[in-house]
């Protein structure tokens, strides 16, 4: 029976893999911190994972811990990290330290300790691209750069780095695209993948660096204030709160179901593909902010407002959605969920739980963590 550690397994992208794996005929390790940013006080695994999986309550950053971990596995996902865009602004050590050195260990068990890994997986993100990919009237393919309070002016849409112009067309962004992050997580994430794919290219196994894009769907942690627009939106929509939105709301991301996330990464596992690769996962479908909204505030019946603030927080990006040529020809899979259809099924657990974190307000205090570093402008 193969053998594959999750380490960060009992968070949302995790667990579903976990019982992907599991239904497969895997033997499944979690390692993971229960971290109460993301869990709340919960310190235990969804029920139907508890007697499933074997867990391993700890960090990652806990270098013998996480090479005890390793032993006699062949495959490891490496998932666990901190996530929060806006927060990396400011918790910039704390996010190099869980995300870069923990794979540094990973890395170093790889290319060091004698061991029987076959594949090994880390969760990148579409954050390592910063701004995506667009063509401007007059030059082509550009890269624009990281957007700021000051250069934004009077228009969120990014500028064509050589002219200035704003009527750039958005195009999707392919795995050989500029690479700029725009936030601390960002670089963390391009650290990581670099790291693994040359780690695992060294000792000549199996190395996959998966960019994800704006992954969501039931058992998304509803806690976190720092990550998830579709969680922090859906809560206020159920209190008929007024929904803020950054910017002009027109602002895009590609959201992929996690459905889609979990075939995806198992799709690694495959025997029959090998090599060293970097993929996109994501719809290939770009969405606006304020469609993501209208959309929560219209399934659920709610009262919301949605206010278009134009407030502007630092290490956002405009827009960014995936080719996913890659993922096609290397895993040889394409995503099934629509956006809407994979929103709704999430609208559904979201009113079926019991223990909807009445922490709204806690959202409210991220954001005046950040208004106070100077991370989140008011009305641009």
């Amino acid at each position: 029976m193969e053998k594959v550690l999750i380490t960060g397994g009992a968070g949302f992208i995790g667990s579903n893999i976990a019982r992907k794996l599991i239904g497969m005929g895997y033997q499944v390790t979690i390692l993971d911190n229960f971290n109460p940013q993301i869990h709340g006080a919960k310190k235990e695994l969804p029920a139907d994972l508890a007697d499933a999986v074997k867990l391993i309550h700890g960090d990652v950053s806990d270098k013998a811990l996480f090479y005890d971990c390793l032993q006699k596995n062949d495959s490891v996902i490496h998932l666990a990290a901190e996530t929060g865009t806006g927060q990396s602004m400011y918790n910039i050590a704390h996010y190099t330290n869980i995300n870069i050195l923990a794979t540094a260990y990973l890395c170093d068990y790889i290319v060091n300790e004698p061991h029987q890994l076959k594949t090994v997986i880390v969760a990148s993100s579409r954050s390592i691209y910063g701004e995506g990919k667009y063509k401007s009237p007059e030059h082509g393919i550009v890269y624009p750069g990281a957007r700021t309070a000051a250069s934004i002016s009077n228009n969120f849409e990014v500028a064509d780095p050589v002219s200035g112009r704003h009527d750039l067309e958005i195009l999707a962004t392919d795995e050989s695209s500029r690479i700029h992050p725009s936030s601390f997580y960002g670089i963390t994430k391009q650290v990581q993948e670099q790291m693994v794919i040359l780690a695992t290219r060294l000792k000549g196994i199996k190395g996959f660096a998966l960019r994800y894009q704006n992954v969501f769907g039931p058992g998304q942690s509803l806690k976190n204030p720092y990550t998830g627009i579709l969680s922090i939106f859906s809560r206020l929509a159920l209190r008929n709160e007024k929904i803020n939105i950054f910017e002009d709301g027109l602002e895009s991301r590609d959201f992929v179901y996690i459905a889609d996330v979990v075939n995806a990464t198992v799709k690694c596992l495959d025997d029959s593909i090998n090599g060293h690769h970097i993929l996109n996962v994501g719809s290939g479908v770009a969405t606006s902010v304020h469609e993501v909204a209208a959309e929560i505030v219209h399934y659920l019946k709610s009262k919301s407002e949605i206010f278009i603030s134009g407030a502007f927080r630092e290490g956002d990006i405009r827009h960014n959605y995936a080719d996913l040529t890659m993922l096609k020809e290397v895993l040889g899979f394409e995503p099934s969920w629509s956006f809407n259809k994979g929103l709704y099924q999430f609208l559904d657990w979201v009113q079926a739980q019991e223990d909807i974190p009445d922490n709204v307000d806690d959202y409210k205090r991220s954001l005046g963590e950040l208004e106070e570093r100077g991370l989140l402008k008011n009305k641009i």
